[in-house]
């Protein structure tokens, strides 16, 4: 396969960080990003691994340039192995002020991928044990890339200047637009209602299909 002109972009932060935020600007920049949705099909899987979610992520990266959002961050040292000379940025936030959000957003709602990341299918309940792989998987992500500052990058949500950051790092020019601010509370409130009705639909449906 012909190599690809730019490294591949992943963003290793994990979702409720700015991370739909940073895809849309990645987007912008014109990079064809990949994220959560494209693995919303395995979240209901009772008989989900991670060599499935493994066997997806690698398809989908053959076809697109940047990635983000669950499950792309815990994905991270077999991405790079697997495509040398990519560029790793690690969105962080608030630790107190993650799990607040995760919890609300997230709430009670089973999802397979979730077991798989934190041991738990859902924050209400686990909050300290969602709490701590975050906080483990951002020790470890610095950890990993301690000696290599050209291929990591650290933003922390809120941050000015992210343009600066983010094209400085990837060597692209800096547009002139503000950089987008995504899952307002109105618009995420709207946006987790319609995904909860929709997996709850899935499930009473495969239910139906089982019988």
């Amino acid at each position: 396969m012909t190599a690809p002109t730019t490294p591949k972009v992943f963003c290793l932060g994990f979702q409720k960080t700015g991370t739909t935020s940073l895809g849309l600007a990645m987007s912008q920049l014109g990079l064809r990003v990949a994220g959560y949705r494209e693995f919303r099909g395995l979240a209901t899987r009772e008989d989900l691994d991670w060599p499935q979610v493994e066997a997806l992520a690698v398809e989908l990266a053959e076809t697109h340039d940047a990635f983000k959002d669950t499950p792309w961050p815990v994905l991270y040292r077999m991405l790079d192995a697997r495509y040398p000379g990519s560029r790793f940025i690690l969105v962080t936030r608030d630790p107190q002020a993650w799990i607040r959000s995760a919890a609300r957003d997230f709430a009670d709602h089973p999802n397979a991928i979730h077991q798989l990341i934190y041991g738990s299918p859902y924050p209400l309940g686990h909050e300290a044990a969602w709490l701590a792989r975050y906080e483990r998987h951002n020790r470890e992500v610095r950890d990993h890339f301690a000696d290599r500052p050209g291929d990591f990058l650290e933003i922390e949500t809120g941050s000015t200047g992210s343009w600066e950051q983010l094209c400085g790092f990837l060597g692209l020019p800096v547009p002139d637009r503000p950089w987008p601010h995504a899952n307002t509370a109105g618009r995420k409130r709207l946006k987790m209602a319609w995904w909860k009705t929709r997996e709850r639909a899935l499930r009473q449906a495969g239910r139906l299909l089982g019988r």
